[in-house]
């Protein structure tokens, strides 16, 4: 295989916005290596579908965690997306930036340049979202911005009870400000999912300067030294070698990027090797610093046929299927979680600490998502900022053995303590009178949990991951730092690692959005020392 200027690992949402902004410049050739298949099912397209997408080893890598002893020993499961476009391509499209405080934390933990106001032009540059007023709002990126289709009688029911609950509405939370409650925001355009494999890679297909590569699995990275060379990838089982001129740059995700450094012998030196891995660098910070959002998830049953239930089946969703197909409305345009909430759980804090996804559905606990057969609805809550600190280490040196996952989603008591607090507020809510005419029974934890220890020991042994893994490859100028602020392996030379992982600390939401906009300015940073070695 011929030489290229860069080499990306893994097409997921940094990924592909990568691809798409280096082959802007028609003298810079780009390979593209995807471990997973192109899929081209029309699922890919439906935003309803990630409750079938994910969970399915044809679309997601189906990670475990291991027994987490935090979780009463459970093993949890991490759904990766396995395919073109990465999990970008099977999410639930929820569009959040976090908070202007998150990025002027990562800024002041040693990240000049990734502050609020830093990253800002990144998020205006990948959006298009002009029904969304405002100058911190993109109008002309690749990424389409809006809420739902359409509106749903239930998740009006929920803000006018957030409001008599004496909560804000707020009509863009993604503008800095987070507090209040309101219809999400969702990557979508015309009922169709938009996202940075449909935009951004797509554009970059019709270029010559990009070489992409499917179910190309990647072994190793390639070392002359201490300089990253290149990689070493399984293709239709044979095993092949790609050179690069400039750099190579891992955006595998959380869980894959630290695992590929580990097997290229960038890590903890016990680490690699209690793994049979030679040490190319000692790098003790590669795997930890695991972050997600561990969610406990109340459910009721609800008192009419008005909810995603009912809908997803039989006749009900015949009518949706052939509604969708003519207007691009209904259920199927819809990501399964309507409205939000972003609240402080005391006076003592100072900006919102805990997020609720309100479904009009109940379903049942794992990745699958799988709704119930009668009405119902749910109310998801977890702490924004999580204390908590996991990580993920190789357990051999084989690149199809899946890394230990060790989260210890609940080792912190802040994250206990404010995990509970927004289960008694989700029960606050739904109790207001605005809920009568629709609640019937709390289905879980149920009315018999009532003490806080109760509905810890709830969360404990029912909660779920959230499915916004970060954090394994974090960025910082300190010794437990995997990369520096331009996103460079600390260490080594020609080596960049660009997604969810380097996130110092986790945003307040969804991450989606967020490891976009890294995708963005990481491919902003290697277009600049580009054009600045070349002056050299």
């Amino acid at each position: 295989m011929r030489t290229h200027d860069y080499i990306i690992v893994g097409s997921g949402a940094a990924g592909s916005v990568l691809a798409g902004r280096l082959t802007e410049n028609p003298a810079i050739s780009v390979l593209l290596l995807e471990s997973g298949r192109e899929r081209r099912s029309p699922l890919l397209t439906i935003p309803a579908a990630e409750t079938v997408l994910m969970g399915n080893p044809a679309y997601d890598w189906c990670f475990r965690t291991d027994a987490d002893p935090t979780l009463e020993g459970r093993s949890l499961a991490i759904p990766r997306g396995r395919l073109l476009g990465g999990s970008n391509a099977i999410n639930g499209m929820i569009f959040v930036r976090g908070q202007r405080e998150d990025y002027d934390d990562w800024a002041r933990l040693g990240n000049p340049g990734w502050s609020w106001d830093g990253v800002l032009p990144y998020f205006k540059s990948m959006e298009r979202a002009p029904g969304i007023g405002g100058e911190t709002r993109g109008r002309t990126g690749p990424i389409a911005v809006g809420p739902p289709r359409d509106r749903d009688a239930l998740c009006d029911t929920f803000l006018t009870a957030a409001g008599k609950a004496g909560y804000p509405e707020n009509r863009d939370y993604n503008s800095g400000d987070q507090e209040g409650f309101g219809y999400y925001q969702v990557n979508h355009e015309d009922g169709r999912r938009s996202s940075a494999g449909r935009t951004y890679l797509k554009d970059a297909r019709r270029r010559p300067n990009l070489t992409l590569v499917t179910d190309a699995h990647v072994g190793t990275l390639r070392f002359d030294g201490t300089r990253c060379t290149g990689v070493t990838f399984r293709h239709n089982g044979t095993e092949h070698r790609a050179d690069c001129r400039r750099e190579v740059i891992v955006s595998a995700g959380a869980i894959q990027s630290p695992q590929l450094l580990e097997l290229s012998g960038i890590g903890s030196a016990d680490v690699l090797t209690g793994a049979g891995v030679p040490v190319v660098h000692h790098l003790p910070g590669v795997g930890e610093n695991f972050q997600d959002h561990y969610a406990a998830r109340l459910r009721w049953r609800v008192r009419q046929p008005i909810t995603f239930n009912e809908r997803s089946r039989g006749l009900g969703l015949l009518r949706e299927v052939v509604r969708y197909a003519r207007t691009r409305h209904g259920l199927l345009s819809l990501p399964i979680a309507l409205g939000f909430g972003f609240v402080r759980t005391s006076d003592a804090e100072e900006r919102p600490d805990i997020q609720f996804h309100f479904a009009p559905a109940s379903y049942g606990e794992g990745a699958s998502r799988r709704l119930d057969t009668a009405p119902g609805m749910t109310l998801g809550v977890y702490p924004l900022r999580p204390e908590s600190r996991g990580s993920i280490h190789i357990r051999s040196r084989d690149p199809l053995t899946a890394p230990a996952i060790r989260p210890r989603f609940l080792d912190a008591e802040g994250d206990r303590t404010r995990l509970v607090a927004g289960m008694r507020l989700a029960r606050r809510i739904v109790e207001q009178p605005a809920f009568d005419p629709y609640r019937a029974a709390e289905l879980v934890p149920g009315a018999d949990v009532r003490t806080d220890d109760e509905l810890l020991a709830y969360a404990r042994a029912h909660g779920d991951t959230s499915y916004h893994p970060v954090g394994t490859c974090r960025m910082g100028d300190d010794p437990m730092a995997v990369v520096d602020a331009r996103l460079r392996v600390r260490g080594v030379h020609g080596l960049r690692v660009i997604d969810a992982s380097v996130m110092p600390v986790i945003v307040s939401g969804n991450t989606n959005a967020a490891s976009m906009m890294i995708g963005e300015k990481g491919a902003a940073m290697v277009l600049e020392d580009h054009r600045n070695s070349d002056r050299a």
